[in-house]
């Protein structure tokens, strides 16, 4: 099965990135996800169901460690045809 999650994590700084959100860039460009789309105001990544859980278990434990207020997150089931 492959899962798509997209996620942000808060508060916002317009100005500089804070710590929670390299954290998460940091999470997501090194597990072992097939795509990554890492942008200011979200964050999608896909891969096998395994990796994409292992990722979103180590995202929500570190960007909390470093910060983040909140993380928003939704994860779909996606068809090997929607690729």
């Amino acid at each position: 099965m492959r899962l798509r999650v997209e996620f942000t994590t808060e508060p916002f700084d317009l100005d500089e990135a804070p710590e929670h959100a390299v954290v998460a860039r940091q999470v997501i460009e090194t597990a072992d996800l097939d795509e990554v789309d890492v942008g200011p105001f979200g964050n999608t990544a896909e891969g096998g169901a395994d990796a994409v859980l292992a990722a979103v278990d180590a995202l929500l434990r570190r960007t909390l460690t470093a910060g983040a207020t909140r993380v928003s997150l939704q994860i779909n089931v996606v068809e090997e045809d929607d690729r």
